[in-house]
C-alpha cells in the first residue's frame, strides 16, 4: 500500500471482533476483550499506565513487505511497510491518532504554531533535549536539509514522492541555537501540520553531509540515494535499528539517546512474512504476538479461533482503487477508459471479497474524502463509472468510433487492443479475486486482461510495470497535500502519470486558502473534473484488522498512513496479576 492523506471531522467508524475463551497470558481481564471498548475510545482502547506493564519483553510485529529502500521521501520507498518499521525511528511534527485527529509530537517538538498570516508564518519550538541517536542535536539544520529535498527546486535529482507544500515555503531559518524553526510561505498551505510530519519524517542533515552534502544539488541528490540503499544506523526515535536479515525480520532496540518516555520493551522486532496466509499460523504458534495484515476472509476466521487472542476491524481513511498507467497509449484515451470503468461493478466486488467480513464496507464516491467526513460528496455514480452497465460502456465506445470484432475490441483507426497487464500484490487474495473479477466483467467488450502479481510495489509503481493495477492509499487527514500527490501533474505518487491542467488549478487553489468551506468546495470541484477522465476508480474504504494476544496493552487500530506504530514507545506487556 502506498500512503495519501486526507482532512477527517468525524471519529471512525470500525467494527468489533469479541468472544469468549481462556485467559491469556498475564492478562488479569477476559481474554479476547482488549479492543472492546475501541468504537467508543479509539485513542485510549488497549490502554495501560507504564506502572502496569512489565519491563523488558521482546515483542514481534508482523510486516507484509520486505523493505527495498530505507527512504520514505522517495518514490520507490514511500510505501506502507517501510513507514511501519521507520515510525520508531525517525522524528516527525505531527502524528496521527487512531480517532482521526492530528496532534503535536510532544517527544520533538514543544510548541508548533502558525504565528503571522501574511506571509504565513511558521514556528516551531523543537525540544532543547532532542538528539540523534550519535548524540547531535536535532537542529533547523535537519528542517532545512528535508525542505530542500522536497521542495523540487533545490534537488532536481531526488525523486520524492510529493513537493506538496515544501514548495510553497520560501525560507526555513534557524535561532537559539537550532532549536527554533521560522518557516516562510510564499502562499498559505491549508496543510501546514503535513510538514516533517508522518508522511515525510526528518532524516538527519549531519548524516546526509557524510554522504554527499547538504547545499549543492548533487550533493542533496547524493545523500538521497544514500539514505535510500542504506539501512539506518541513525535514530530520532525511541528504537534505533539493530539487525536486519533480508526477507525475514528488522531488529528494533531502544535508542538510549531518547529522551522522551523509555520503551519498556527490550526488542521489537518486524517479522516479514509475504503470505498473509501464514500470519494466523504464527500467531496461533506464538512466533508472533501481532498481526495487521490486509484482511481476507479466512483469515479472519482463523484468527478469531485462536484462544487469547482480541481482534478488531476497522474502517477508516484508506481506500481500495483500480488505476490506470497512461503511459500505455491505447488507455490514454478517457472513452476506454470510462467504458472500462462502467463495466465494473463495484458492489459485486465487495460482495465477494470483503463484504463477507465487513458487512458496512459500500463503494466509495469520492478521491478525496470518505463517507465519515462533512466534505465528502457522491460525484461517481452519476458518471455510471462502477455500475457494471455493460450496455452503456458498449454505447462509450461505439460513439467513440471503437468495434467489437467477435472476441476483439479494434480501435476507431482498426487496431486490436491488445491484452492488459493487471497487477497486484503478491499473496493477497482479496486483490487477486478483484482483479480476476475485472478481467470477466470487461472480456464482453473484446477486452483480455492477464493478472499477474508484484512483490514489490513501490517499484511496480514508480516504473509504471503496469497497464492496470489494485492497491490502496494509506491515509492521513490532510486532503489538500494528498490530492497534489497523486493527481498533480509530474507528482512522484502520480503513478498512472495523470495531467489535466483543471485539477491542478483547482488542487493548488484549494490547497491555498484559508476559508476551509471554500477549500472543501474547490477540492470536489477538482474531483468531478478528475471522475470526468476515468483514470482512478475508488472501490470502497479499505478494512484493516488488527489482531494481538490480550496481554499486549497500548498496540491498537490506526486506520491512517502512521498505523498502529504511531505510539511504539508505549508498547509493552502487561504485568502478571
Amino acid at each position: 500500500m502506498r500512503r495519501v492523506v486526507a482532512l477527517v471531522t468525524g471519529a471512525t467508524v470500525a467494527l468489533a471482533a469479541c468472544g469468549g475463551g481462556a485467559t491469556g497470558r498475564g492478562s488479569p481481564r477476559q481474554t479476547r476483550s482488549a479492543f472492546a471498548a475501541c468504537d467508543a475510545n479509539p485513542n485510549t482502547c488497549n490502554s495501560a499506565a507504564s506502572s502496569q506493564l512489565r519491563q523488558g519483553g521482546q515483542l514481534t510485529y508482523v510486516i507484509e513487505k520486505n523493505i527495498a529502500n530505507w527512504n520514505l521521501l522517495s518514490n520507490e520507498g514511500n510505501v506502507f511497510h517501510n513507514n511501519e518499521v521507520l515510525k520508531a525511528v525517525l522524528p516527525y511534527t505531527f502524528v496521527m491518532q487512531p480517532d482521526l485527529t492530528v496532534t503535536m509530537n510532544n517527544d520533538l517538538l514543544d510548541s508548533a504554531k502558525v504565528t503571522n498570516s501574511s506571509p504565513e508564518t511558521i514556528v516551531y519550538k523543537i525540544r532543547p533535549t532532542a538528539v540523534w541517536s550519535d548524540g547531535a542535536p536535532i537542529t533547523a539544520d535537519d528542517f532545512v536539509y528535508n525542505w530542500k529535498l522536497q521542495n523540487g527546486h533545490d534537488c532536481p535529482g531526488c525523486s520524492v514522492f510529493t513537493t506538496a507544500g515544501y514548495d510553497q515555503v520560501r525560507s526555513v531559518v534557524g535561532s537559539d541555537n537550532g532549536k527554533t524553526v521560522t518557516v516562510t510561505l510564499t502562499k498559505p498551505f491549508t496543510d501546514w501540520k503535513q510538514l516533517w510530519s508522518g508522511g515525510s519524517p526528518i532524516y538527519p542533515a549531519h548524516i546526509a553531509a557524510q554522504h554527499g552534502d547538504t547545499k549543492t544539488a548533487q550533493g542533496l541528490a547524493a545523500s538521497f540515494t544514500w539514505f535510500g540503499a542504506n539501512v539506518p544506523t541513525y535514530s530520532g526515535g525511541p528504537f534505533q535499528i539493530d539487525n536486519v536479515k533480508n526477507n525475514e525480520s528488522v531488529t528494533l532496540v531502544p535508542n538510549p539517546k531518547w529522551s522522551g518516555t523509555r520503551p519498556k520493551l527490550d526488542r521489537l522486532i518486524y517479522r516479514i512474512i509475504t503470505d498473509a496466509n501464514q500470519e494466523p499460523t504464527a500467531l496461533q504458534n506464538r512466533e508472533v504476538q501481532v498481526i495487521y495484515p490486509q484482511p481476507q476472509v479466512d483469515l479472519v476466521q482463523q484468527v478469531r479461533r485462536i484462544p487469547g487472542v482480541s481482534s478488531f476491524v476497522g474502517l477508516g481513511l484508506s481506500w481500495e482503487h483500480f488505476d490506470f498507467n497512461l503511459q500505455n497509449g491505447y488507455l490514454n484515451d478517457p472513452a476506454l477508459r470510462t467504458a472500462l470503468f462502467t463495466a465494473i461493478d463495484r458492489q459485486a466486488i465487495i460482495n465477494k471479497t470483503v463484504g463477507q467480513f465487513a458487512t458496512k464496507v459500500k463503494p466509495l464516491n469520492s478521491h478525496n474524502f470518505v463517507p465519515q467526513e462533512s466534505s465528502y460528496e457522491d460525484v461517481i455514480s452519476e458518471t455510471g463509472q462502477g455500475s457494471g452497465n455493460l450496455a452503456k460502456a458498449r454505447q462509450i465506445l461505439v460513439t467513440a468510433g471503437y468495434k467489437i470484432d467477435g472476441d476483439q475490441l479494434k480501435t476507431p483507426i482498426g487496431l486490436t487492443v491488445p491484452p492488459l497487464r493487471m497487477r497486484y500484490t503478491i499473496g493477497n487474495q482479496v486483490r487477486q479475486v478483484e482483479c480476476e473479477l475485472f478481467a470477466q466483467m470487461v472480456k464482453p467488450l473484446g477486452i483480455t486482461v492477464q493478472v499477474t502479481p508484484t512483490d514489490d510495489l513501490g517499484a511496480t509503481t514508480s516504473r509504471g510495470d503496469y497497464d492496470i493495477i489494485v492497491f490502496a492509499w494509506v491515509a492521513s487527514p490532510f486532503p489538500y497535500a494528498n490530492a497534489v500527490q497523486i493527481w498533480g501533474t509530474g507528482q512522484g505518487n502520480n503513478v498512472g502519470r495523470y495531467s489535466n491542467p483543471d485539477v491542478d488549478r483547482l488542487i493548488t487553489a484549494a490547497g491555498s486558502q484559508t476559508d476551509e468551506s471554500v477549500a472543501k468546495e474547490t477540492l470536489n470541484a477538482a474531483d468531478r473534473r478528475l471522475t470526468k477522465d476515468a483514470y482512478v476508480l475508488p472501490l470502497y474504504q479499505k478494512p484493516t484488522f488488527i489482531a494481538l494476544y490480550d496481554n499486549i496493552a497500548n498496540v491498537r487500530n490506526n486506520s491512517t498512513v502512521d498505523a498502529p506504530p504511531y505510539n511504539v514507545a508505549q508498547w509493552g506487556f502487561r504485568a502478571a496479576g
